[in-house]
C-alpha cells in the first residue's frame, strides 16, 4: 500500500506521522530563495554550508530514464537528504515504521529533510520537471546505498532513534 501526502496540505501529518519518522518540512517562498531569511536561518541552524541547484528533466539530464530508475531504487544515505523544490514537482517515497510506503508530493516552496538511514526513493510526477536546491553539511556526498542496508551505521542509528523516539524534533517546522 502507498499513502500519498501533499506537503502543503498535510501540516498535521507532518507534525504527526512524518515527523515521528524524522522527516522535517518547511513551506518557503521559492521566488525569493536567494534572499530568504527563513532559509538562511535553517541553513545556519542546521549547518548547511554547501548548496547547488539541479534541474531534473529529459532535456537537461543525460541518460534521463536511467537516472530516474536509479533515483527510484530504494536506498538510504549516510547523511540527511535536504531538498528544496524551487520549480515543478516530484515525489519522495519513505518507509513508515511498518515498512509501508508513504508518498510525499513536493511542489515549489516545499523544503523537505529526510533523516540519514531512512529508506526512500525519488521520482518525478507527470510534469517530468523539477528544479531542486540541494543542501549539505560540508562536502557534498551523493552516495546511495541500495536496500538492504540493515548493517550500515546510518541505518542502525536511524532504527535506534525510532526505538528511543528521539527522531522528529522539528526546528520550528510548519
Amino acid at each position: 500500500m502507498l499513502w500519498l501526502i501533499m506537503m502543503e496540505e498535510a501540516k498535521q501529518e507532518v507534525t504527526g506521522g512524518l515527523q515521528q519518522l524524522g522527516v522535517l518540512y518547511w513551506r518557503l517562498n521559492p521566488a525569493n530563495y536567494e534572499n530568504d531569511e527563513e532559509l538562511k536561518k535553517i541553513r545556519e541552524d542546521r549547518g548547511y554550508n554547501y548548496m547547488d541547484l539541479l534541474d531534473i528533466c529529459p532535456e537537461k539530464v543525460a541518460d534521463f530514464k536511467e537516472k530516474l530508475k536509479n533515483f527510484y531504487t530504494e536506498h538510504i544515505h549516510a547523511d540527511e537528504e535536504i531538498r528544496y523544490c524551487l520549480e515543478g514537482s516530484a515525489y519522495f517515497d519513505v518507509r513508515d515504521k511498518d515498512d509501508r510506503w508513504i508518498r510525499i508530493w513536493i511542489k515549489a516552496g516545499d523544503l523537505i529533510i529526510l533523516p540519514a538511514g531512512i529508506y526512500h526513493r525519488f521520482t518525478l510526477d507527470t510534469g517530468d520537471y523539477v528544479k531542486l536546491m540541494r543542501l549539505f553539511v560540508g562536502e557534498p556526498v551523493w552516495t546511495a546505498y541500495n536496500r538492504p542496508q540493515e548493517d550500515h551505521p546510518a541505518r542502525k542509528e536511524y532504527i535506534k532513534s525510532m526505538v528511543t523516539e528521539k527522531v522528529g524534533v522539528a526546528l520550528e517546522a510548519y
